[in-house]
């Protein structure tokens, strides 16, 4: 599908419409560090093996892709609801 590489809407800092840049969400690199990776590396020690289960078929065919907005008067950055999409492009 394709989006438009600007669109103006409404910006809730601003309390206006704006032009906003729009870009695709990516997440972030995952640390080992964090408290949540740290717990799951206790759970899976030792014997017992996984304690939940893994998915081996994967149901759906595509992933759910939001979109980021940036102002650009304020540099706010909001998301739009993400949608399943098979492929992005901007223009």
């Amino acid at each position: 599908m394709k989006f438009p590489r600007t669109m103006r809407t409404h910006c809730p800092r601003c309390k206006t419409h704006t032009e906003f840049n729009v870009s695709l969400y990516k997440a972030g690199k995952r640390k080992a560090a964090k408290q949540g990776e740290r717990h799951q590396k206790v759970r899976k020690r030792g014997y017992g093996g996984q304690k939940f289960p893994l998915q081996h078929n994967q149901a759906k065919v595509t992933k759910k892709q939001s979109l980021m907005l940036k102002c650009g008067e304020c540099g706010y950055t909001h998301q739009r609801n993400g949608i399943r999409l098979k492929k992005v492009e901007f223009e």
